[in-house]
């Protein structure tokens, strides 16, 4: 069974009306342009981001959509209040526990369901033989209607055809592992950043080439096997990773110990 899209899977470098965009978004979020208070004067932005006058005007014009600033014929463009919905928390020492829990606080479009060869890389990662075939899914999970993961997975075919396509669309894949008897034990997870290709966009309803949080994690069952890869991609204006730091040892090697949570 296929659920395809395009394949095309480009890296375009973010038009220059996106950067402008992003960097402005970024600082109202963060306040350092307080509601009402108004922005650089769309010259001052040229100048400042050295683009055209149009380009700058496609990029206020968004924020202006979003809802983010005002913008007032004579006077210049003012930062409103930014509403930040209430985020799912993902602390990262019980990663397992809590990535359930948020599958099941979301919802999720199955894109593609089936079993293919898999490639060299994913291959040795699961520690299967070269070629040998894996489930390959791809999802793309929702909070609040709004789209902000999109996830590739692949499983060894024993695991996978221990659940159906309408069973991913109804409960966490960690769940459906605990129901076929597989224990999963722990994961390990690298961070990086993307850039959002042509079929990647659409689904998460960003520009093509905005940057995107991206991730992949590696879990393994009790016994150390590995029975899942996964590489996730997320929008990085509504799920973040953070990270508290504590000092431990003693002087003068100290070592810092973290705490690290993923919101929406």
């Amino acid at each position: 069974m296929s659920r395809r899209g395009g394949e095309a899977r480009q890296e375009i470098a973010a038009p220059l009306h996106h950067q402008v965009y992003v960097v402005l978004r970024q600082q109202i979020i963060d306040g350092q342009y307080q509601p009402g208070k108004a922005l650089p004067s769309e010259h001052k932005l040229e100048e400042l981001f050295k683009v055209s006058r149009i380009t700058v005007r496609r990029a206020l014009d968004r924020l202006a959509s979003e809802g983010l600033v005002v913008r007032r014929h004579g006077k210049g463009n003012f930062a409103q209040p930014v509403i930040t919905p209430p985020p799912i928390d993902t602390n990262l020492r019980g990663m397992l526990e809590n990535l359930l829990a948020m599958g099941l606080r979301t919802r999720v479009d199955l894109i593609e369901f089936d079993y293919v060869p898999a490639s060299p890389e994913v291959a040795t990662r699961l520690e299967l033989q070269q070629g040998a075939i894996v489930q390959r899914v791809v999802r793309v999970r929702h909070h609040e209607n709004t789209p902000f993961s999109f996830l590739t997975t692949y499983v060894p075919e024993t695991v996978g055809r221990t659940y159906g396509p309408n069973d991913l669309l109804e409960r966490p894949l960690l769940s459906l592992f605990e129901a076929a008897g597989i224990k999963v034990a722990r994961a390990d997870q690298t961070i990086t950043a993307k850039l959002a290709d042509t079929r990647v966009a659409p689904l998460l309803e960003v520009e093509i080439g905005a940057a995107l949080l991206g991730i992949r994690r590696l879990v393994r069952d009790e016994k150390g096997r590995p029975i899942e890869l996964l590489e996730a991609l997320y929008r990085p204006d509504i799920y973040e990773y953070q990270m508290a730091m504590t000092r431990k040892g003693k002087k003068p090697e100290f070592i810092w110990s973290d705490s690290s949570t993923m919101t929406r």
